[in-house]
């Protein structure tokens, strides 16, 4: 059944702003080495960080028609997921609906298929994560749904999840456990930081976590 889901649950806000202040590989470490969408999805931009609260769209492929509805279950600060039920790597999204996006405080959009029209994107400042770059245009016909989880590159999303994209990708928090990843996603970069001083100073790795013996109990032999 295709359906418009028009109540979610987001999470609090301090942590989603906390989040975006973090690199998505910390992020990903910090929970368990899980929510990391494939390398496919990579940003048309450099230099941009985002979070925010997933608004997730199961649509078909070459059909952007649910892109429309979903906007008008978006609020400001929110992050669009859009998901193909099946292989698609047309231009689902290009200034157009950019514009709309940024008229409706949009914070980006992670889609596993393709954008188009990425210079004026790109010249818009409009933050986009994708699978690749198209021209290929796609029609409204057939309906998907809104507000569902979604299958993208890789990991599920649900609605009201936390995305966090950067130069490195994106990686999906849950929204029940996104308290839980700040506290130790901060816990990590502070000893990262201490990690970081010891390495600018030349100290080795190898004795900062005592490697060698378990390097020699592997048969590592200097000669």
């Amino acid at each position: 059944m295709n359906t418009v889901v028009q109540t979610i649950t987001r999470p609090a806000t301090e942590t989603v702003a906390a989040l975006s202040r973090l690199g998505i590989a910390t992020i990903h470490e910090a929970q368990g080495r899980k929510g990391l969408l494939g390398p496919q999805i990579r940003p048309i931009q450099d230099g941009r960080r985002i979070a925010g609260p997933a608004v997730t769209v199961s649509l078909p492929p070459c059909d952007n028609w649910m892109i429309h509805v979903a906007i008008e279950q978006c609020r400001p600060g929110d992050i669009m997921v859009v998901s193909p039920t099946s292989f698609s790597d047309a231009g689902y999204f290009g200034d157009l609906l950019a514009t709309l996006f940024m008229a409706r405080g949009m914070a980006g959009l992670v889609i596993d298929a393709g954008v188009r029209d990425v210079a004026d994107l790109r010249g818009m400042g409009f933050p986009v994560w994708s699978k690749c770059i198209s021209a290929q245009g796609t029609v409204k016909e057939v309906l998907g749904s809104v507000n569902i989880p979604v299958a993208c590159a890789g990991q599920i999303v649900n609605p009201g999840d936390v995305i966090v994209a950067d130069d490195d990708g994106v990686v999906v928090v849950a929204r029940d456990e996104a308290a839980d990843v700040l506290a130790r996603s901060l816990a990590r970069e502070e000893r990262e930081a201490g990690i970081r001083a010891r390495y600018a100073k030349g100290e080795l790795g190898l004795d900062m976590n005592d490697m060698r013996p378990a390097l020699a109990a592997k048969g590592l032999k200097y000669i």
